[in-house]
């Protein structure tokens, strides 16, 4: 897994994978140069519906041949393609991830449920602090 978003180009603009990025808001990488060199020899525009953004965990889903851009997003910003991408419960269950550092109440129950919701183990790991083992117990 890479630690970078990638900003890629899709033929099919029904595709359910990823977020146009300008639907998130403003981001920062967008106005760099090496983006926008990307950008123009691709020739297309930030707003073009076959431009799409996803975050680390997702990049393996991008097609081989689909031409893409590893960009680096702020933690705020790359939260924001997360719960934007997410379907609505997947939000809801990494947002009780989040307040679980300061409650330890129900955690098997907890763990268990974010896995079967289908947040992956590194990000389960990422926003509890526990070890990837005591995420995976939890499930069994």
């Amino acid at each position: 897994m890479t630690d970078d978003a990638y900003l890629f180009l899709t033929d099919d603009t029904a595709t359910p994978l990823g977020v146009p990025p300008t639907s998130l808001g403003d981001l920062v990488f967008l106005e760099t140069p090496a983006v926008r060199a990307w950008l123009d020899a691709h020739g297309v525009t930030v707003t073009s519906p076959r431009l799409r953004l996803v975050p680390p965990e997702e990049t393996a889903a991008i097609a081989q041949d689909a031409p893409r851009l590893p960009v680096p997003l702020s933690d705020e910003e790359l939260n924001r393609l997360r719960h934007h991408g997410a379907p609505e419960s997947r939000a809801r269950v990494e947002e009780r991830l989040l307040a679980y550092r300061e409650c330890a109440d129900g955690r098997d129950a907890l763990l268990g449920q974010a896995l079967a919701a289908g947040v992956p183990l590194e990000r389960i790991v990422e926003l509890t602090g526990e070890d990837p083992e005591t995420v995976a117990a939890a499930a069994r």
